[in-house]
């Protein structure tokens, strides 16, 4: 056990200070045990739990434990959901069970027996006690995978299908269903996987090659890219699979060696690099079409593949072609909803005098598009009408009814010189009638050049996050004035306006909430982080300011999209 202060440990988390007796504690266990926090981090681990995982205790010290160690008994991360260690610790009850499985630091799998309890230190903080008991045999700790020289019992059978099914449906993203895919069955099946995918223009692309080494996959891009057409009447296994025919048996034989196409001397060098002996090809089918091949090679494992081995393949090529197709099929969609947002959103004008820049960020896991929307324009007295806004949902009626919004806006604004609060009083007023719109926020503002040339912004805020001032010299603060109800509650009540004066190398930052929120913490530390922030980027250019600003501000876990307009008044 390790007694130090707080640190970096490598997962770039900071574990807290944790009290003396805990350390006591830990140490007078002889099983492995380490303590948890309310979010499931590692805060104290014992000398046990190292030497039996044989990690450090950097190792642990920050890191989520389920991350770092919950394991199917096939190597792949157990999702949250079906964790029954973390269900235990995270609800704060007392459970223990003889099913787990750990990772090893050098990759390799435990079963472990454990039993997790709450526990509170002498600080006061709520925590909870895992220990956990990993056979003295070692021939019951494993590499994923190595136990398979022979077909898979029926029941490991099932369950790495259901294992393949679970985590290939839990993603829309083509790539991270590739590495999830080779993760199920390197080294569990083989310890080479290679998958070739036809692309939507009939080419095929050698997109993934892995190799196990100690537990751990390593790609070998050196040996993807394109690969050449695929013969109509070649019998190489590789050239049938991506035809559609039915698994087969392949390896270095003369057969491959007499087919002279490209195809056949590119799967010719695959296995003089890797030092495949057997290796098993199955198609990977969608719904309409074939969408590629995999590929299983052994080379350090002695065992060949057999004609047994080869209907496990083809229903592991059947689960992984229909995840493949669905996540195509969204990331189609995707480019069109990205289209359809750029075209959407608005090119910044030229102002004399003015500096700005814009971005736009999705939500990462709705459909790309969403309700955030920003928007500059010159009036006709030539004033700068500036503006962000959030429409309620996020999908593409958010992003239509965003459009209807900034359209009426800019000709209500274009055909009146009112104040800013009665250009969108009079938006609220119509949105019911002539957009699709039921509820959303919105900052409107006009900067203006007064006759000795200083400059004045104008604003009226409905229900949105206050705009930030920050100054060449650093200082920010959030112009809270100006502040009514937000669009859409079918009230009729007056507007305020308010007006500031923007010193020369000021930058004004207009933002959606996407930027702020955070479930884990208040709005109020959302608002200071970005203030800080801000302000201690006051130097750069303004579209490397909203760059950082986006990068350092924006959650880590955020689930919204966020819209941001910058505006620099520079020095003369």
């Amino acid at each position: 056990m390790r007694d130090d202060d707080t640190r970096d440990t490598a997962g770039g988390a900071v574990a807290p200070t944790v009290p003396a007796s805990a350390v006591s504690l830990l140490a007078s266990f002889d099983t492995g045990a380490y303590v948890v926090d309310a979010q499931g981090a590692v805060v104290a681990v014992n000398a046990a739990a190292e030497k039996l995982l044989g990690r450090p205790a950097a190792d642990f010290l920050g890191r989520d434990a389920h991350e770092l160690l919950h394991r199917s008994r096939y190597g792949a991360t157990l999702p949250r959901a079906q964790c029954g260690m973390r269900q235990a610790y995270m609800a704060g009850r007392t459970v223990q069970s003889e099913e787990e499985w750990f990772e090893r630091g050098d990759g390799s799998l435990v079963p472990v027996s454990w039993l997790v309890t709450p526990c509170r230190t002498d600080d006061g903080a709520a925590r909870t006690l895992v220990l956990f008991h990993a056979p003295r045999d070692p021939e019951e700790t494993r590499t994923p995978g190595t136990r398979f020289g022979s077909p898979l019992p029926e029941l490991e059978r099932l369950a790495l299908l259901a294992e393949t099914t679970t985590q290939l449906t839990a993603t829309l993203d083509v790539g991270q269903a590739l590495r999830r895919l080779v993760r199920l069955v390197v080294p569990q099946l083989a310890d080479w996987a290679v998958v070739d995918l036809v692309t939507e223009h009939g080419r095929v692309h050698r997109s993934t090659v892995v190799h196990a080494v100690h537990g751990d996959l390593l790609r070998r891009e050196d040996l993807e890219g394109p690969l050449s057409p695929v013969p109509e009447d070649s019998l190489l296994p590789l050239a049938r699979a991506l035809r559609g025919v039915s698994p087969a048996l392949a390896g270095p034989s003369p057969h491959a060696a007499a087919d002279s196409s490209p195809l056949a001397a590119e799967q010719g060098r695959l296995f003089a690099e890797s030092g495949i002996h057997s290796a098993a090809v199955a198609p990977i089918r969608g719904v309409r079409e074939v969408l590629g091949a995999l590929t299983l090679g052994r080379a350090e494992q002695p065992e060949a593949f057999t004609t047994d081995d080869l209907p496990l393949l083809e229903d592991i090529c059947r689960r992984a072609g229909l995840a493949l197709d669905n996540a195509r099929l969204y990331e189609r969609q995707r480019t069109v909803a990205e289209t359809m947002q750029r075209h959407l959103l608005p090119q910044l004008p030229h102002v004399p005098g003015l500096e700005m820049s814009a971005r736009y960020l999705a939500a990462p896991d709705a459909s790309q598009v969403g309700g955030d929307w920003y928007d500059a324009f010159v009036l006709s007295n030539g004033a700068t009408a500036l503006a962000v806004g959030d429409v309620v949902g996020h999908d593409l009626d958010a992003a239509a009814g965003m459009a209807q919004m900034r359209n009426v806006l800019r000709a209500y604004a274009w055909a009146q010189e009112d104040p800013p609060s009665a250009i969108v009083s009079g938006l609220d007023r119509a949105a019911a009638h002539i957009t699709d719109v039921t509820m959303a926020t919105l900052l409107f503002a006009r900067m203006s050049r007064t006759d000795d040339g200083r400059w004045t912004l104008s604003w009226t805020n409905a229900g949105h996050p206050p705009p930030l001032l920050v100054t060449r010299d650093g200082e920010a603060r959030f112009l809270t004035g100006g502040h009514g109800m937000l669009l859409g509650t079918g009230l009729d009540r007056p507007r305020p306006d308010e007006e500031t004066e923007v010193p020369p190398g000021a930058t004004l930052l207009f933002y959606t909430d996407g930027l702020i929120e955070e479930p884990s913490r208040s709005l109020d530390e959302g608002l200071e982080l970005l203030r800080e922030n801000a302000a201690a980027l006051a130097e750069h250019s303004p579209a490397r300011f909203t760059d950082l600003v986006l990068e350092r501000t924006r959650p880590a876990g955020n689930d919204d999209d966020v819209a941001l307009l910058t505006v620099r008044v520079p020095v003369e």
